[in-house]
């Protein structure tokens, strides 16, 4: 795959009850403010919030799948929660190409995950090693 730096890719997902149980069953992510509709009326969220684990995600789908693509993986990530997700959210991740290493098959990537109303919720950068199979 021919890399270019400017080159973007987008992926998106309705979150679920069913994922944040499934995420918890795996994690054992069994926070109240994902679970307990009472305890997160109190809070300044209002309402049940989605786990950030299923926000970061969707971001490793999409450098694994999309961009950089197939066989990539995290080296690095710097990024931060801006607003939280709710259940029923759809967000979208995006990454777009920073750099590319000249020697190497890294790429630094900017990131952002917004939800469907176009608000930002996570926004950051990651470094991305891609491993070619041997040929």
């Amino acid at each position: 795959m021919h890399l270019t730096v400017g080159q973007k890719a987008t992926r998106s997902l309705t979150l679920t009850k069913e994922h944040v149980q499934k995420f918890a069953e795996i994690t054992g992510d069994y926070n109240p403010l994902h679970f307990d509709e009472a305890f997160a009326a109190k809070t300044k969220f209002q309402r049940l919030v989605v786990q950030g684990g299923l926000t970061t995600g969707i971001l490793n789908a999409l450098v694994a799948t999309d961009v950089p693509g197939p066989g990539t993986v995290f080296l690095s990530h710097n990024w931060k929660f801006t607003a939280p997700v709710f259940i029923g959210d759809t967000i979208t991740g995006e990454a777009e190409i920073l750099s590319i290493h000249p020697t190497k098959p890294v790429t630094q990537l900017k990131v952002q995950v917004t939800r469907q109303t176009g608000e930002t919720v996570l926004e950051g950068e990651a470094w991305c090693y891609t491993f070619a199979p041997d040929i």
